[in-house]
């Protein structure tokens, strides 16, 4: 198993605390696993046993506690009195009404609950609403480069593994697939209809599966660009395929909410004010459009873009994309009130491309850090205190 550290050492600076911790993340990323890991360390750490009760609800050996007032019942049951019982329960969102029987668990001092799900739906409405200041989520991704690096002996060749992290997919059980691109195709295959099937087409009871494939496939042609409903549904239309601009919106809200796609919104740098329109959308796993695309079709600036926006997003930042004028900043991060501006392109080893990605970043006249990432194969460097990074030594750096 690949040692997901940050997240496991997430899960214990909350272990034993009054929260439920609930680990959010697209089918296959390594939810479960983590679980398995987790409940390892509790072992190791004076933990009975019998203190541990885990239920997987895609198991059909769990299949009747599918109703919440069962699973309610037979946990109880199995509560040690007087020692903390940790309760894992993977994939939740199977169940009707979890929350009912989450919350009854949640106020017994004796419980400490662990909950996973694919579909951002669970946490949404009547749910967040009932378990509001409750529960901590803490959302998962498959894995980074620097994980992925993790299971090498040797750090040689590093862009040739960073090319091998994106045709292989970053979904942690490909590197069981030994290279084998069959394999591994036949793998993502089944994720990714898994996903379309059981946390889009069945939730959100969408009939023209062909139509939701033709808009997946559209924006893993379109990650980094700027996007609209409006925009998509003109395109879909022209392609002899008719599809309303509200259609399209529920079918992004579906892609999102099951962490196939992920949403950014624009920034306004010298308003300082969030935008309501020229959103963009990143892929969680380039891997999963090779599968869908082919590799005739590689834009490999945006796919940059794609996997720095990921990275981002691990590192716990809050993420837009930057408007100054007429000029478009790539990322604009914060944290902890802290703002970092990203400008990300393959290579600027032509002078005139090197102008042109600086430009937004000299625009901006604040003293937040400012960084021009690119592939280019030379020392950092700076431009009058814009720092030019190799991103794959930015991938592998502690933030």
């Amino acid at each position: 198993m690949i040692e997901r550290k940050e997240y496991i050492e997430k899960l214990k600076g909350f272990k034993d605390k009054h929260l439920i911790k609930i680990i959010t993340g697209i089918r296959g990323c390594g939810k479960s696993t983590l679980f398995e890991m987790f409940r390892n360390y509790l072992l190791k750490n004076n933990v009975d046993k019998s203190q541990i009760i885990t239920i997987n609800f895609e198991d059909v050996d769990y299949e009747e506690l599918t109703d919440y007032k069962i699973l309610y019942k037979y946990i109880k049951s199995r509560l040690i009195p007087d020692k903390m019982n940790y309760i894992f329960l993977d994939e939740i969102q199977n169940v009707p009404d979890f929350q009912k029987a989450v919350d009854s668990l949640f106020i017994k001092k004796n419980v400490d609950l662990y909950l996973t799900g694919s579909n951002a739906y669970m946490l949404s409405g009547e749910i967040s609403t009932l378990l509001s200041g409750r529960y901590v989520e803490i959302q998962m991704l498959p894995l980074s480069f620097k994980e992925y690096l993790s299971t090498f002996s040797d750090m040689t060749d590093l862009a040739k593994k960073y090319r091998n992290y994106l045709e292989n997919s970053s979904f942690p059980y490909t590197l069981e697939l030994d290279n084998d691109k069959k394999l591994i195709k036949d793998y993502l295959s089944g994720i990714y209809n898994s996903v379309i099937l059981k946390d889009v087409v069945a939730r959100n009871k969408i009939s023209d599966v062909y139509m939701l494939e033709s808009i997946i496939k559209f924006m893993l042609d379109n990650i980094g660009n700027i996007s609209s409903p409006k925009k998509i549904s003109d395109t879909m239309t022209s392609y002899g395929r008719k599809i309303s601009p509200q259609t399209v919106e529920n079918y992004l809200s579906a892609l999102v909410n099951s962490f196939i796609l992920y949403h950014v919104g624009r920034y306004d740098v010298k308003g300082k004010q969030h935008l309501k329109s020229g959103e963009k959308y990143y892929v969680v796993d380039i891997g999963l459009r090779y599968f869908l695309l082919g590799s005739k079709k590689t834009d490999w600036g945006h796919i940059l873009e794609n996997i720095v926006y990921l990275e981002l997003l691990r590192r716990g930042y809050e993420i837009y994309v930057g408007k100054i004028g007429t000029l478009e900043i790539d990322f604009v991060a914060i944290k902890d009130g802290n703002i970092k501006y990203y400008q990300v392109a393959q290579t600027v080893n032509n002078e005139e491309t090197l102008v042109r990605e600086l430009k937004p970043l000299d625009s901006i006249k604040d003293h937040n850090p400012k960084f021009l990432l690119t592939l280019d194969e030379f020392p950092m460097t700076s431009h009058k205190g814009i720092k030019q990074i190799n991103a794959i030594d930015w991938l592998c750096e502690v933030d």
